[in-house]
């Protein structure tokens, strides 16, 4: 899967939890949790989220190192 498709889901699965965000507001290399103003509930259902759509693992010791929006394209690029 291309970056940009990866991209397309992540966003899609990230409206799901936070209908109000707005990709080009985005900084890929910034916190996304603090971006987007998520509680650690709306970003468990978000990797969640993200796992159901794409069929990826993404094991609870990875969650810390999926802080950013380039994090989680490299992390979710590696693992398709």
């Amino acid at each position: 899967m291309k970056r940009q498709q990866l991209m397309a889901n992540v966003m899609a699965t990230l409206r799901s939890v936070a209908p109000e965000v707005n990709e080009n507001e985005l900084v890929a290399d910034q916190p996304l949790r603090d971006q987007v103003d998520l509680d650690s509930m709306d970003w468990l259902n978000f990797l969640i989220g993200l796992h159901e759509k794409l069929k990826i693992e993404i094991p609870e010791p990875d969650y810390a190192r999926l802080r950013t929006l380039d994090d989680l394209l490299d992390y979710l690029g590696k693992k398709i």
